[in-house]
């Protein structure tokens, strides 16, 4: 069996209960509504967004500079939270990170599996597939076939390796940078990274994943 799992202990306080800003938030959100006040789809596109687009475009420039800067990926490497914190991504979900390199032997896969710790810094609010039980469970025990249902079929001599996040230690997947890019510039090649890509579950430069990955096709 070539899929390795890195397991650190979570003995740490969850992210799976409310917090009491959080319950309030709700509570507010519920209220709202039931008032007509405010639009529930209004606000799940707020959330869309702020999930794919605008917080993952910090991760993106991450990615960016370490694949044009050899100095930068060196450093991401040997301490990623102060190379991360000296593009200005920081804060609460993202103080302590550690990069993970994919390359052409190894693939990273990153997960939580006792609750839904996410370096929110550099890839915004967590997916919903990414808290749920079913990913949670089977990308450690079965990373191959999960990613294959994400679209994303990997060669079998290339070896998985799964990390286990923790409230102490979050992780950002650094995929292999796409062939024929040598002439782009690091705007241009952020604009090929996906919030996928940095956990995983894709590779950078490829088509957004199909219906496939949804939660619900993680049975």
């Amino acid at each position: 069996m070539n899929d390795d799992h890195d397991h650190d202990h979570h003995d740490h306080a969850h992210d799976n209960h409310y917090s009491d800003m959080q319950a309030r938030v709700k509570a507010l959100e519920t209220l709202l509504t039931e008032k007509g006040l405010i639009d529930p789809a209004a606000i799940d596109a707020i959330v869309e967004t702020y999930e794919t687009k605008v917080g993952p475009r910090n991760g993106a420039h991450v990615v960016a500079k370490a694949w044009s800067d050899a100095d930068f990926a060196e450093w991401l490497k040997r301490d990623a939270t102060a190379a991360i914190v000296s593009l200005g991504y920081t804060g609460r979900q993202g103080e302590h990170m550690r990069a993970v390199f994919n390359t052409a032997e190894t693939h990273n896969l990153i997960v939580c599996t006792l609750c839904s710790c996410y370096p929110w810094s550099v890839l915004g609010l967590p997916p919903v597939w990414y808290k749920a039980p079913a990913y949670r469970s089977r990308a450690v025990i079965d990373p191959r076939g999960v990613l294959a249902e994400f679209g994303l079929t990997l060669p079998e001599e290339k070896k998985i390796r799964v990390w286990d996040s923790t409230a102490e230690l979050r992780y950002l997947v650094i995929p292999e940078r796409p062939d024929g890019t040598d002439g782009m510039n690091e705007a241009a090649l952020a604009g090929l990274v996906s919030r996928d890509a940095m956990i995983g579950t894709a590779i950078a430069g490829s088509a957004k994943i199909s219906a496939a990955g949804s939660p619900e096709a993680l049975p």
